[in-house]
C-alpha cells in the first residue's frame, strides 16, 4: 500500500485529501468553528453529499457553485465538494452590497446557490441561471435546508472524482470585481508544508484568496484542525490561540498593528507560546509595525508576496527581512518579474521604481473571466501585473512602494503613498496611516494623511504640526505632506488593504476631474 505522501499526493490530483484523512483518523477534530467541532469523517461524508446533491440538480463539471458563507465547518465542506466534483468554486464576500452580490452571483454563471440567511444579500439576488439554493443554519424561502438535505444522501466517497477549481474575484478597486479564472485547475502547492501537530487558525474572512489558501486549504491538506473565528477580535485571537494551542496563522498587517495596541495586561493573559509559524501578505506591512511583532513573538513571521492572479514565489522569513527592513523578498528567478516604465520600457537598472509584471504561470495561466480586454490590459510578452510598483536593490531584493492607481501625481512627479504611510506609522502617537493626494490649484494633487490615533492620544492642531515635523525628518521634500487630518478609522477591505478611494473621495466631490 502506498504511505501516507503517495496517497495523498494521488488524492490532491482528483480533491480527495479529506478523505485521506478521514480514513486515517475518522474521530479528530477537522474543524473548530464558532457552533463547534466537526470531524473528519464527517466533513468528508458532507462533501460526498453534495457532489451527489449538485449532480441530482443537473450541475457537471465545470459548471459554477458560488457560495456566501462565514467561517464555519459548511464552507470546508462546499469547498471540498466542488474540489472533487470538478465545479468552478466562487465564495462570495459577504461585506459586499447586494447589487455586487447579485453581479457576482450572475457574472459567475453560478448554477448552485449556498448561502447563510445571515447574509441578505444572498436571499434577494435575481439570478436566472441558478438552479438549486440551499441555506445553511437557518431557513430561507425558496433554499433547501443544508443539514436536512444532506442527511438523507449516501455520504460514502464518490467513485469518479475529478479535480475542480475556484475562480475568485479581485477586489474591484476601478469598476466592477472579475473572476480569476483558469482553465486548467492545478493542485494547489503550498510553500510552506506545516507539521503533523499542527493547529491552524483561521481570523480573516475564508472566502478571501489568502485565507483560503494559507489556512482552509492548507490545513485541509495537512489532515491539521482548522480553528475558525467569525469575526476578527484582537484579544480574541490571542484567546484561541492559548486555547486550542494554535501553532500556524495567516494574518495581514493591520491585523499585527491590532495586536500590538492591545495593553499590555491583555497580551500577560494569554500563552500564545504555541505560535511556531506566521506568515502575512495581501498587503504592504510597514517595516515599524513587522520589527515590533518579531520583537514579540520572536521570528518566526513570515512574508509572501503574490495576488489571487498568482505571483512569483517571492517568500522571506525574519532573519532575512531582518537583513533588509521592508523588502518582501528576493527574486526568486532571473526572469520571475520585469519592472517597466510609465512608457512600456523595462527598467533594467536598480533602486529604480516600475510596475512590477510577474512571469505568466505555464501550468495555471489565468484570465479576467469574460473580459479579454481587461485580461490584454494586465498582460504584457508573457508577463502579467496587479498594478504595484516597486524596486529590486543592488542585491535583488523587492520593495515596493505602492500601486499604480494610488499613485499622487504632484507638480508632474510621482508620489507612491506607501512610502509616506510606512513612515508615518512611526509617529508615537500614530495607529494607521493613509496618504492621499488632495485638489492642489498650484500643483494638482498635494499630499494629505488621514490617521487614527492609538488610545489615550487626543487630536490637535499641536499633534499635526508635530506629525509633520516627524515627516520632514524621514521623507523627501516633495513627499511630506502638508496636511494632517485625524479621523476614528479607516476604512480597509476584509483583505486589510487600505482603501485609499474611499478616503480621497470626499476631497474630490463635485470636481470635473479627479486628479
Amino acid at each position: 500500500m502506498p504511505d501516507l505522501t503517495e496517497r495523498l499526493h494521488q488524492a490532491a490530483a482528483v480533491g480527495m485529501t479529506a478523505s485521506v484523512w478521514a480514513k486515517e483518523k475518522p474521530g479528530a477534530v477537522a474543524i473548530h468553528d464558532p457552533l463547534g467541532t466537526r470531524n473528519f469523517h464527517d466533513v468528508n461524508a458532507n462533501a460526498n453529499r453534495i457532489v451527489r446533491l449538485l449532480r441530482s440538480h443537473g450541475l457537471k463539471a465545470g459548471d459554477s457553485v458560488a457560495l456566501l458563507c462565514s467561517n464555519r465547518a459548511e464552507f470546508v465542506e462546499v469547498i471540498n465538494a466542488t474540489l472533487r466534483g470538478g465545479f468552478r468554486f466562487t465564495p462570495v464576500n459577504w461585506h459586499l452590497t447586494a447589487d455586487e452580490v447579485e453581479y457576482i452571483i450572475n457574472d459567475c454563471e453560478a448554477k448552485a446557490l449556498i448561502a447563510e440567511p445571515r447574509y441578505p444579500a444572498a436571499l434577494s439576488a435575481k439570478a436566472p441561471e441558478v438552479i438549486l439554493k440551499v441555506a445553511i443554519g437557518a431557513p430561507a424561502e425558496g433554499f433547501l435546508p443544508y443539514a436536512e438535505t444532506l442527511a438523507h444522501l449516501d455520504g460514502s466517497d464518490i467513485d469518479d472524482p475529478l479535480l475542480g477549481g475556484a475562480m475568485l474575484y479581485t477586489s474591484g478597486t476601478t469598476g466592477r470585481p472579475k473572476g480569476v479564472y483558469r482553465r486548467n485547475n492545478a493542485v494547489l502547492v503550498l510553500p510552506t508544508p506545516g507539521e503533523p501537530d499542527d493547529v491552524q487558525l483561521c481570523a480573516g474572512p475564508a472566502y478571501h484568496a489568502a485565507p483560503l489558501a494559507f489556512d482552509v486549504r492548507a490545513a485541509m491538506n495537512q489532515g491539521n484542525p482548522l480553528v475558525f473565528l467569525d469575526r476578527w477580535n484582537s484579544e480574541g485571537v490571542l484567546a484561541a490561540i492559548d486555547r486550542h494551542k494554535v501553532t500556524r496563522a495567516h494574518m495581514v498587517p493591520i491585523m499585527f498593528q491590532r495586536l500590538l495596541a492591545l495593553p499590555p495586561e491583555v497580551k500577560a493573559k494569554y500563552d500564545i507560546s504555541s505560535l511556531r509559524y506566521l506568515i502575512h501578505g495581501a498587503a504592504p506591512c510597514p517595516p515599524e509595525v513587522k520589527k515590533a511583532m518579531i520583537d514579540w513573538v520572536g521570528p518566526i513571521i513570515h512574508e509572501y508576496y503574490a495576488g489571487s492572479e498568482g505571483g512569483a514565489g517571492f517568500l522571506i522569513d525574519s532573519h532575512e527581512w531582518q537583513a533588509k527592513p521592508g523588502t518582501v523578498g528576493r527574486l526568486p528567478a532571473p526572469d520571475a518579474v520585469k519592472l517597466l516604465d510609465d512608457e512600456g520600457r523595462e527598467i533594467t537598472e536598480r533602486n529604480r521604481s516600475g510596475t512590477i509584471y510577474f512571469k505568466v504561470s505555464a501550468i495555471a495561466p489565468f484570465e479576467y473571466f469574460k473580459d479579454p480586454a481587461k485580461t490584454a490590459s494586465a498582460h504584457k510578452d508573457g508577463y502579467f501585473t496587479l498594478g504595484d510598483v516597486g524596486f529590486l536593490d543592488d542585491d535583488d531584493y523587492l520593495f515596493l512602494t505602492g500601486r499604480t492607481a494610488e499613485c499622487i501625481i504632484s507638480g508632474g512627479v510621482n508620489i507612491y503613498p506607501q512610502e509616506i504611510d510606512n513612515e508615518i506609522i512611526k509617529h508615537p502617537a500614530v495607529e494607521d496611516s493613509c496618504a492621499i493626494g488632495v485638489p492642489s490649484e498650484e500643483w494638482g494633487e498635494e499630499v494629505k494623511v488621514v490617521v487614527t490615533l492609538h488610545p489615550g492620544q487626543t487630536p490637535s492642531d499641536t499633534l499635526a504640526v508635530d506629525i509633520l515635523a516627524f515627516a520632514r525628518q524621514r521623507l523627501a521634500g516633495f513627499k511630506i505632506p502638508r496636511t494632517v487630518d485625524f479621523v476614528d478609522e479607516l476604512p480597509r477591505s476584509p483583505a486589510g488593504k487600505i482603501q485609499r478611494g474611499k478616503v480621497r473621495a470626499p476631497f474630490w466631490a463635485g470636481r470635473a476631474r479627479q486628479i
